[in-house]
Order: C-alpha cells, then structure tokens, then sequence
C-alpha cells in the first residue's frame, strides 16, 4: 500500500521530522512547532521559558518554541523573512514537486535532498509508509472531533433558541400545543419555562 503522493517527506510526521531534523547531519535544520490554542492571536511563534517570582528567566537554556502552523496562510510569492520561508516549507513540503525559487539557501538545499522520498532504502520507505499512515489517522480523528464538536454546539444552539422562543411564546399567553408544534420541546419543558 503506497500511502504518499509527493516527491518529499511530510515533515509533520513522526518520521519525516525525525528523518529530517533528527538525524546527525540534519541537526542544524531543527525548529520546534505547532500549538494551536490562540486561534484568535495574530501571533504564529511562541516561545516558553522558565522564569522565577521575579520573573527572571531561570534557566537560558531550556525553552520551548511553539509556531502554529494552522495560521500561516502566505503563498510563495510573499516570502520575504527566513522565518516565512520554514513556515512555507512545514505547511507544503510534502505537496511540492520542486524547491520553490524563493528558497535559495544553502539549508534549504540540504533539506529538500534529506526529504526526497525516492532517495529512501527500502525500510526508510516502509517506516514514513507507517509514519504517514498514523499522522493521517490522528489528524482524520481530530477532524473528525472538531466537526462533531461545532454539531454538537449548533444543536445544543437551536434547543437554547427553541427555550428561548418557548419562553417568550408562553409569556405572550400562546397556547401549551401551539408552543410544542412550533418549538419541538415537550409539555414538560415548557411548563418549566
């Protein structure tokens, strides 16, 4: 079963960031991401350090780098800081057939030759297959969470809505059965309001 589509890696499995930033002669390619709990901040890079009561930084060499990559929305042809351009390569490495001309540089030569999929022994091949297979399962699961979480908050919506017209309904001296046929709720329900 041949789960990959591109010519690179997908550098958000567990495998292609390993393959490609965890390996020795890629260790300088590394960048920490993804956090998505600020969907309303501007801001894609967050970066977390240990701090005491004065709130002094405690300890300079351990800190956590967190880049959402869910709001980075730039095409190639607005890539203009080197941190656009890691931010171009994480969200669409694994669709590109060729290195963009905006990326240049010497790091991200070496990148795109570590990535290339072809390039793989077999059990390389066989591990991303793995690697892909349960990245693409998590992110179907989470997806599918997200969506049966906004149903489940557009149904729980219209019931407060059909309470909310009940109420204003029977204050107005509209009959019992004509609040239960327009609303849905039950006698019970109403009677409640």
């Amino acid at each position: 079963m041949n789960l990959q589509k591109g010519k690179y890696i997908n550098p958000l499995t567990d495998f292609g960031f390993k393959k490609l930033f965890g390996t020795e002669p890629n260790k300088h390619l590394l960048i920490d991401f993804v956090f998505d709990d600020h969907k309303n901040e501007a801001e894609l890079l967050h970066i977390v350090e240990l701090k005491n009561q004065r709130c002094e930084v405690f300890y300079d060499k351990l800190k956590f780098v967190y880049i959402e990559l869910p709001k980075f929305k730039k095409k190639e042809s607005e890539l203009e800081t080197h941190f656009d351009k890691w931010m171009y390569v994480f969200t669409h490495l694994s669709q590109l057939n060729n290195r963009p001309k905006k990326l240049k540089e010497r790091v991200f030569t070496t990148l795109f030759k570590a990535a290339e999929i072809a390039k793989f022994s077999a059990d390389e091949r066989e591990a991303y297959e793995e690697s892909l297979k349960y990245y693409r399962d998590l992110k179907n699961v989470v997806d599918t969470s997200r969506e049966e979480g906004r149903e489940e908050g557009r149904e729980e919506g219209r019931e407060e809505r059909n309470r909310e017209i009940a109420k204003q309904l029977k204050n107005n001296g509209v009959s019992i059965k004509v609040i239960m046929q327009s609303t849905g709720l039950s006698k019970k329900e109403i009677e409640k309001l």
